[in-house]
């Protein structure tokens, strides 16, 4: 056996034992050392980095590190083998999905202002803000020997009388700090209730001085992200917002390798304390603090995940997901509280889940078309979701199509060399002179501050301007030359944004041929997609009435670049609207209303599912859509070549 030491740039080495031959990933992943892995160990990503600083490891060297890395000890651990004691340094970009949390007290104005508008939206329809929790204060003779009545029954007789029904029940969570609680405060209390019809619910029992605010927690667990919020439960207030990387990412950037690890011994559980205890929790705990209020004043919380995601959360088999026919453990489940599952907030807080309608078409999406209003317009809609699976949504008051495509991480940063997800020094927007090529980019963050990779909006933008200033071929090959234009050994070609001496990053902030590759497979999907859902129904893009983009990657997407890619068909702009996390937007509406609960259901059942891997001429759509725009030239006429 020997010792392997994991050094950090912030925080303690942790120290393993390993015997001879063993993968330096794999090991890491016992120890529960956070490496990014998007591509789950195949040395195809390159993300997987580590600094060798003493021992000895045999590793041999790839195309993801030069002569110069390798020779001040750069390593893929992936194809790192153990044959000596040694010790790795993991730098912060290798574990930049876990470091980069971003907590806010109550997000921007751009945000507020989304969650408003799908607020005003939604109640436009019909729907009322409004759901079951609510506090009442009971007061109740004290026990003696001639009132002999038990704790229990005392204060339920209270909350009859109080709340005018006779169907109360007491959460155990109560009967075990009721005795406590009713002494101290001479039977004086405060009651957090959920109230539905004549039936009602005791969760919590507090002195009857002490502040009790009613919390809730909307929560986006995405493939790549994951996003919360937590609401004033009385009013709807965003108390705080917060997001951080999935920290199952170490897994793979992809649903069918996260299945594919928790089907080995103890993965299904490695997988589930990815996602709560290593993310979930410590995001909750941030946001907590961060609004000034205790975990334990969180009564209700929602869920909005894709099927696989929402799997592994609750801790069952996702196999079944990805094998023929395809039939997950559950579409809707209403049966689970927080403590089931270790979650940092009130322990009998009810978890609702946005319900999935089918394996590749998840609550994220339930929740988003929620948000959307795309079941109460005339208009045809399409609804976009750009995230790890790209899915879509088309339809009106009338019918709603979905499917769903694999475009992989590259929209939030995944399996791009510098790419991140849109957090503090993200290159989110960018322009190129056509004549110098210099590049003049937006970042994420503070004035002044300096750029440290690129997400999903950035990309877009860039591989844009490179195809309009005839930088890049429509196959994504560099055929100009210039200072910021490199290639390596190999003849890949790259484009430097940012070199390193003007970058917070250990390296030049580049965009490499293969990143633009990952990129084009990834926007070929969405139009593909689009193209074979709208053929199912013999339509055609000029009967699209708008386009609702969703998805957490900048700020907004150039929509006349993300065309001029041919990721989106070539209709009127005005027609496009970037709509931000719809799915966490519909979570929100979810968790503060009784009536959006139910609207979310009612719109997963009158959902039609597509697909798409039983669809003949998807793959044929999806090769002519691997180019830039397109194949068919004719299918993108205002394309802007200035």
């Amino acid at each position: 056996m020997y010792k392997v030491t994991f050094k950090f740039e912030n925080g303690e080495p942790v120290e393993v034992f390993a015997g001879s031959g063993e993968n330096l990933l794999e090991v890491a992943r016992k120890a529960n050392v956070a490496i990014d892995a998007p591509c789950s160990g195949n040395a195809a990503c390159g993300k997987c980095k580590v600094k060798l600083t003493g021992g000895e490891l045999d590793s041999k060297q790839t195309r993801h590190i030069t002569d110069e890395e390798y020779a001040q000890g750069w390593r893929l651990s992936c194809v790192s083998k153990i044959v000596a004691d040694v010790e790795v340094l993991v730098p912060d970009i290798a574990s930049a999905y876990r470091s980069r949390m971003k907590v806010a007290d109550l997000g921007s104005a751009e945000e507020l202002q989304i969650f408003e508008k799908t607020k005003n939206d939604i109640a436009s329809a019909g729907i009322a803000f409004q759901n079951d929790l609510e506090t009442i204060e009971i007061m109740m003779e004290e026990p003696s020997l001639d009132n002999t009545m038990p704790d229990n029954e005392r204060l339920t007789w209270a909350v009859e009388a109080a709340c005018g029904v006779s169907n109360v029940k007491l959460s155990f969570a109560v009967l075990v700090k009721l005795s406590e609680i009713l002494r101290k405060s001479s039977f004086r209390v405060q009651c957090v209730v959920s109230r539905d019809g004549e039936r009602v619910e005791v969760l919590d029992v507090l002195p009857a001085d002490e502040k009790a605010q009613i919390c809730g927690l909307a929560v986006d667990i995405g493939t790549t992200t994951v996003s919360a919020l937590i609401i004033d439960m009385a009013n709807g207030g965003i108390l705080a917002k917060a997001s951080a990387g999935n920290g199952q990412i170490r897994y793979g950037a992809d649903v069918i390798n996260r299945i594919i690890e928790q089907q080995k011994d103890g993965g299904r559980k490695k997988l589930q304390d990815a996602i709560i205890k290593e993310t979930l929790n410590p995001l909750i705990d941030a946001m907590c603090a961060s609004a000034g209020i205790a975990p334990e004043r969180v009564y209700r919380m929602c869920v909005a995940g894709n099927t696989t995601m929402n799997h592994l959360f609750v801790g069952v088999d996702a196999d079944p997901v990805r094998m023929e026919p395809f039939i997950p453990t559950f579409f809707e489940t209403d049966s689970i509280c927080a403590q089931d599952l270790g979650i940092h907030i009130y322990p009998h807080a009810r978890i609702l889940m946005a319900p999935n309608i089918g394996s590749y078409v998840g609550g994220d999406i339930t929740a988003g078309t929620l948000a959307s209003t795309v079941w109460n317009s005339e208009e045809m809609s399409l609804f976009i979701d750009l995230g790890t699976n790209g899915e879509l949504v088309f339809g009106n008051s009338e019918f709603m199509m979905s499917c769903a495509c694999s475009a992989g991480p590259a929209f939030e940063g995944g399996d791009i060399s510098c790419g991140m997800r849109a957090t503090d020094g993200a290159i989110e927007a960018c322009t190129i002179d056509k004549d110098t090529m210099e590049p003049t980019f937006k970042i994420v963050g503070d004035e002044g501050q300096k750029p440290v990779g690129i997400c999903g909006s950035g990309i877009i933008d860039i591989i844009s301007e490179l195809f309009r200033c005839g930088i890049i071929s429509p196959k994504g090959k560099f055929i100009r030359e210039g200072e910021r234009i490199r290639h390596d050994s190999y003849g890949m070609g790259s484009y430097v944004l940012a070199f390193k001496e003007d970058a917070a990053s250990v390296k030049d902030i580049e965009l490499t041929e293969v990143d633009i590759d990952n990129f084009i497979r990834a926007k070929g999907a969405i139009f593909s997609a689009i193209r074979v859902m709208l053929s199912s129904l013999d339509f055609d893009v000029s009967m699209i009435e708008r386009v609702l983009v969703a998805g957490g990657i900048g700020s907004g997407i150039n929509m006349r670049n993300a065309v001029n890619i041919g990721m989106f068909p070539d209709i009127e702009l005005e027609k496009f609207t970037y709509i931000g996390n719809s799915s966490l937007s519909g979570a929100y509406a979810i968790l503060y209303s009784k009536e959006a609960e139910a609207k979310v259901a009612d719109v997963a059942h009158n959902m039609t599912y597509l697909e798409l891997s039983n669809e003949p001429s998807y793959m044929d759509e999806f090769v002519a859509s691997c180019f830039l725009p397109h194949t068919d030239a004719t299918l993108f006429p205002t394309l802007e070549m200035k």
